[in-house]
């Protein structure tokens, strides 16, 4: 029971976004950084969701659009689009550097563990497997996000590496 008990008074501190007019948050220590967004280096064969690659201080990232992961209504760029960049931990213990879509950063909300619920059963058709819980706030709902299941590092590996050895083309 204490641990229970000290589960839901731990805080956590998570970075809000907006896809599609709807909240989102991830964990604040795993973003690096926020960026406007700005043309990525396209890599051929990967994943739609993939947009390409930034070269960030002479590392390759990799920049998921969540819109396309998440097969909602892609939109055009805007002013007001941004890439929140993300280390995010292996299995392996291996650390990989991401970036990811969305269409506007909101707020960083402290939030008790407590305070998170777990994610409704929606049924087999709707994949709740990169959703980590909800939070109702007082202005609006926010679905937490699992980053290491959504930008599984393992996944990009190679991606990362694609650029790095093309051979100089």
């Amino acid at each position: 029971m204490t641990a229970d008990a000290k589960s839901d008074t731990t805080m956590e501190q998570f970075l809000t976004f907006e896809l599609a007019g709807e909240a989102y948050g991830i964990e604040i220590l795993k973003v690096q950084e926020i960026r406007g967004w700005e043309p990525v280096r396209m890599i051929p064969n990967t994943p739609a969701y993939v947009k390409g690659a930034l070269n960030l201080r002479g590392s390759i990232v990799p920049i998921v659009d969540l819109r396309v992961r998440f097969n909602m209504e892609t939109v055009e760029y805007t002013p007001m689009t941004v890439v929140i960049v993300m280390c995010v931990q292996a299995e392996n213990g291996d650390a990989t550097v991401m970036g990811i879509v969305a269409d506007a950063v909101s707020d960083v909300l402290d939030i008790h563990s407590g305070d998170i619920k777990h994610t409704p059963n929606l049924g087999s058709k709707i994949d709740t497997r990169y959703i980590r819980g909800m939070y109702v706030g007082k202005k609006n709902m926010v679905l937490l996000l699992d980053v290491v299941k959504l930008l599984n590092p393992d996944e990009f590996i190679e991606i990362a590496g694609l650029p790095a050895s093309s051979g100089g083309k």
